[in-house]
């Protein structure tokens, strides 16, 4: 994934709303991104993540890197419109409602900017031309199925 993105995320603010591991949003740190915030509501990821943040930082990590135990759709319902350039999305499988929400709350806050990027994995059965629906003002420019995840990256329409 990080492959459709490039490198160097330098000066971006990243969110990371259902973080579960934590891996998108460590990687982008990695990748010199000005701000991470990884968003894990359940209790024992959010104690991982905090681990592991704490394991990374006896390397160097360029980017600040925030955590916060909070559910991820309400934690992007209070966010003002594009405060965000780059926003990770892996809402569990099994909520089709909590997948619909956030890509639709993902669209408003974050940026339309040249660097803006929405990434969304969902189940491999999510129908992608519903997906595409939910993000009106953004195209998809990469999608890939890997096993029982489908993958998109989302940007600014430029039309």
């Amino acid at each position: 994934m990080f492959n459709w993105l490039g490198q160097n995320l330098e000066g971006l603010r990243c969110l990371d709303v259902f973080a579960g591991s934590g891996s998108l949003g460590f990687e982008a740190a990695s990748r010199q991104a000005e701000t991470v915030v990884l968003i894990e509501r359940d209790k024992k990821a959010f104690a991982n993540l905090e681990a592991n943040l704490k394991a990374l930082q006896s390397s160097k990590v360029d980017g600040r890197v925030e955590i916060l135990c909070r559910d991820g759709l309400a934690f992007l319902r209070s966010q003002a419109g594009q405060s965000w350039d780059l926003v990770f999305l892996d809402p569990p499988f099994d909520d089709k409602a909590a997948l619909e929400s956030s890509v639709r709350e993902a669209a408003r806050v974050c940026s339309s900017g040249p660097r803006g990027a929405i990434y969304i994995e969902a189940p491999a059965s999510a129908d992608s031309l519903v997906i595409e629906s939910w993000l009106t003002d953004w195209q998809c420019a990469k999608q890939m199925t890997a096993g029982q995840v489908k993958a998109f990256l989302f940007h600014p329409r430029r039309d």
